[in-house]
Parts: structure tokens; C-alpha cells; sequence
């Protein structure tokens, strides 16, 4: 006869997914930049060889590209889950935000530029208009205010209003 078990599970309890998530991977034209970079490469070794030229516009290209990705993956990433919210390689407790603003055209370039506290945990993608800025309310944390690049500032500061 089988075994029967417990209905109550011994796991851990997981917490859910994120409650939002964004790569904030580079605009097109980051790529025609990588491709034309490597075909500089190409064009310099190309009076070697055409072999020469191919492998190093190759390898040119190459390196751009795994460079560009892993500055994506591990510094362009925004994450909010039910208790921490990270940007970038910066991580912080949910319960230490307070009140979260999206901005979009000039509004956003006034909260990057002369608005800009210099204080504040920036991560500012160029190639990527609107921002969001988050204020930091744990009392040990010098820092007023992260601000950060992203392609969805409603639904960001949408997610982040929701956990309250």
C-alpha cells in the first residue's frame, strides 16, 4: 500500500514573482552602433587579409554586444516584489519607499538635470526618456531619492502604490 503524506507541506513558503519587472535593454540604434563598430573592426584588418578583416570585425562586434548585455542584465534591471524593490544593483527594502512620481518629456529632463538632487541613487539610461523617482524614507539612508530610467513610469509607480 503507498504512502500517504500530510496535507501540510514541509517547504518553505515561496514568495510570489515580482509584482513588476523591467530590463531597461538598450534602444535600436545601441545595436546599428555595435554592428558599424564592428565593421570599423573589419575595415582595419581588412589590408591583412579578408580573413583578418571578418575575424576581427567579428570579434569587435562580439565584444560590444556581450558587453552591452551584460551591462543590462546586471545593472540595467528594475524589480518590485512584495518586500524589496530593486534598481540596478541597488536593493532596498519595500517599506522604506514612500511616495513614488513618474515624470515624461520636459518634466523628466528637469528631475535629471537642474531638479536633480546630487545626493540621490541614480540609474539613468540615455537612450530612455522617462523617469521615476522614489523617495527613500528609512532614517539610517542619507540618500533623499533613487531616480531611474524606465519605459513604464505609470505601471511602475502603479506596482509600487499597490504594496501600501
Amino acid at each position: 500500500m503507498p504512502e500517504t503524506t500530510d496535507s501540510k507541506s514541509t517547504e518553505p513558503a515561496r514568495s510570489p514573482g515580482p509584482t513588476y519587472h523591467e530590463y531597461l535593454w538598450p534602444a535600436w540604434w545601441i545595436w546599428i552602433l555595435v554592428a558599424g563598430t564592428g565593421g570599423a573592426g573589419f575595415v582595419i584588418f581588412l589590408p591583412i587579409s579578408l580573413g583578418a578583416g571578418l575575424i576581427g570585425g567579428s570579434i569587435v562586434a562580439g565584444v560590444l554586444t556581450i558587453i552591452t548585455i551584460n551591462h543590462t542584465l546586471t545593472g540595467g534591471k528594475i524589480e518590485i516584489t512584495d518586500e524589496w524593490v530593486r534598481v540596478g544593483r541597488a536593493r532596498i527594502e519595500r517599506r522604506y519607499i514612500g511616495e513614488a512620481a513618474a515624470f515624461r518629456g520636459d518634466d523628466a529632463q528637469d528631475a535629471r538635470g537642474p531638479k536633480l538632487n546630487g545626493t540621490a541613487f541614480m540609474c539613468f539610461r540615455g537612450w530612455i526618456d522617462p523617469v521615476v523617482t522614489l523617495e527613500i524614507t528609512d532614517p539610517a539612508d542619507s540618500t533623499p531619492y533613487w531616480i531611474t530610467s524606465t519605459r513604464r513610469p505609470e505601471e511602475l509607480v502603479a506596482a509600487l502604490e499597490s504594496g501600501r
